[in-house]
């Protein structure tokens, strides 16, 4: 199966699969993806920037793309030191409770605690799509939206495209009419910052909104062939995945797998909460201890971008550390249901291509009944 997508992006199978980790991005490439790489993780452009090396020589010459996240709104600039000021105390003071009462034991002395993700800041942004364009990537995609005009224009003068991922089709109008080259159509089942819109409505109204402009990609609750076969049907050229890729063998490579593989494979597809307490923006969570203490009606609410990451941080990494799936705090999509055993990203990839062609042949059949 070939799309517009697969000529635009230079690839063998029309699927883009998100992934913060560049192991997993690299296989998705090297199966006949793109792989794109999170690069919200990374505060240190250096650091940035080795792991693009290592991509590149590590995708065997296959295409691979970035996301960055550059809120359409510029939330609050600062350095570290001045960010942590703007948090309440009673803020503070919720999260060490809560982590007391789930038994979330503190990091240990030796491990220093995380700074938090700065990659939510334009300025970081920013140097991540600096750091980027020095490689030969093949899309710089935007998770919260269209990137503003100048960073559009940086990418096309280095002969990049852009994707932007969109809730509402009023939201996919206004991407492509600043100069966004794809929009990823992203339903109310995904993980992570997603609208209210599920996938079978949002899809169609998306292509019909942008679609004779732009080539349109699929997102939310998507983990088979048949799922890809239907977003085709929709008007979709291709299917963007996120959540699938957590419960493979590359993703291993992370430190912090191996827990949250064993909470993904146990949970079914109402295992997951919508909430504004990973980030202060609404995205999709494992639902655990942690979520619900966070619903409670004695809970502050959560903190604007990216004050609220910056307040969960050394929360994330404690429970991390600690072990324990039933507080693990993590995005994931609706998905997560059909996410049952760890696989190798190339035996994840050829289960979809060959799901797709039977359900494709399938359709053939029916037409001739």
């Amino acid at each position: 199966m070939r799309t517009v997508l697969c000529d635009t992006l230079g690839i063998e199978h029309p699927i883009v699969g998100f992934t913060p980790s560049e192991h997993v991005a690299a296989a998705i490439s090297r199966a006949g993806g793109l792989g794109v790489l999170g690069c919200v993780r990374f505060n240190d452009p250096e650091e940035l920037d080795a792991v693009l090396d290592w991509m590149d020589t590590n995708c065997d010459g296959k295409p691979y793309g970035v996301d960055i996240v550059m809120p359409a709104k510029v939330p609050t600039e600062g350095t570290q030191i001045d960010l942590d000021s703007l948090i309440p105390q009673g803020h503070r003071e919720f999260v060490d409770n809560t982590l007391r009462k789930l038994g979330v034991p503190p990091l240990p002395e030796d491990e220093a605690s995380g700074a938090g993700v700065l990659g939510w800041l334009h300025s970081v942004a920013r140097s991540h799509v600096d750091v980027a364009m020095k490689h030969p990537i093949a899309l710089i995609a935007n998770a919260l939206g269209s990137p503003p005009t100048d960073v559009i224009e940086q990418a096309h003068r280095g002969g990049v495209p852009v994707a932007a991922l969109a809730g509402k089709a009023e939201h996919a109008v206004r991407h492509v009419d600043n100069g966004v080259d794809l929009v990823v159509a992203q339903g109310y089942e995904a993980g992570g910052h997603t609208g209210e819109i599920a996938s079978m409505v949002l899809i169609p109204e998306i292509v019909a909104a942008v679609g004779d402009r732009v080539p349109v990609l699929a997102a939310g609750g998507i983990g088979s062939g048949r799922q890809i076969a239907a977003a085709l049907a929709l008007g979709a050229v291709g299917a963007w995945m996120g959540s699938y890729w957590l419960a493979t063998k590359e993703y291993q490579e992370l430190s912090s797998a191996g827990t949250l593989q064993q909470a993904l494979v146990r949970a079914t597809s109402s295992d997951t909460v919508r909430s504004r307490v990973y980030t202060g923006k609404p995205a999709r969570l494992l639902k655990n201890q942690w979520t619900q203490a966070w619903a409670e009606a004695d809970a502050p609410a959560p903190l604007p971008m990216p004050l609220q990451n910056l307040l969960v941080s050394e929360a994330h990494q404690r429970m991390m550390r600690a072990g324990d799936p039933s507080v693990l705090a993590m995005p994931v999509g609706q998905i997560v249901g059909s996410m049952n055993e760890i696989r190798a990203v190339a035996d994840v990839m050829t289960e979809l291509v060959d799901d797709l062609d039977a359900t494709l042949a399938h359709l053939n059949d029916l037409r001739g009944h």
